[in-house]
């Protein structure tokens, strides 16, 4: 799916929920991961893409918050699903933009997106649950951890302290070695 139009799919997915339709076939149909949650942050509902980016198929009634298995940050810090943007969304009842995660999928491999979650309300205003469009941001994380290695790989020869070049040189190698991981699991 395209990076540049994930808002025009969350506003079809919007749409198709507001229609009241047959808003399932809809979603099924949209080129990109997209799942719905109950009020307390169940989900409800995803489509084929989820479970492709996800690498497994989420288990309805104990999946919480995300349709992925387990979640990091950026700096690779483990997110625990009680924390995503899907669960601020949720919490704060209002839509988180700018974020963007690594999902750890259960055969090892991961994938970086940007998730688009949004609040859902009935006609009378009242709160019923989220729906979270996400998009793969893989090759442009891989690019961004590649500027990170040069950078540390300039700083570890700018500076005459052993210790700290062979510390810098080794966040370079980490990484390059996580941009690695994720371009290559984008060609597979």
């Amino acid at each position: 799916m395209p990076a540049q139009h994930p808002e025009r799919l969350l506003d079809e997915a919007l749409n198709a929920l507001a229609s009241a339709g047959d808003w399932r076939s809809v979603l099924d149909e949209l080129p990109a991961p997209i799942y719905t949650t109950d009020a307390e942050g169940a989900v409800t509902y995803w489509n084929r893409a989820c479970v492709d980016l996800a690498g497994r198929v989420p288990q309805l009634g104990e999946d919480r918050w995300c349709v992925t298995w387990r979640i990091y940050t950026t700096e690779g810090e483990f997110l625990p699903h009680d924390e995503c943007p899907m669960a601020e969304t949720i919490r704060e009842r209002r839509e988180v933009r700018g974020k963007v995660a690594i999902a750890l999928r259960p055969d090892g491999s991961r994938v970086a997106f940007r998730p688009y979650p949004s609040p859902l309300f009935d006609p009378d205003g009242k709160f019923t649950g989220a729906i979270n469009l996400l998009v793969d941001v893989s090759d442009e994380q891989a690019e961004a951890l590649n500027v990170e290695a040069e950078r540390c790989r300039r700083l570890a020869d700018a500076t005459f302290n052993r210790e700290v070049s062979d510390i810098l040189g080794t966040m370079a190698e980490g990484y390059e070695r996580t941009a690695g991981e994720l371009a290559r699991q984008r060609e597979a």
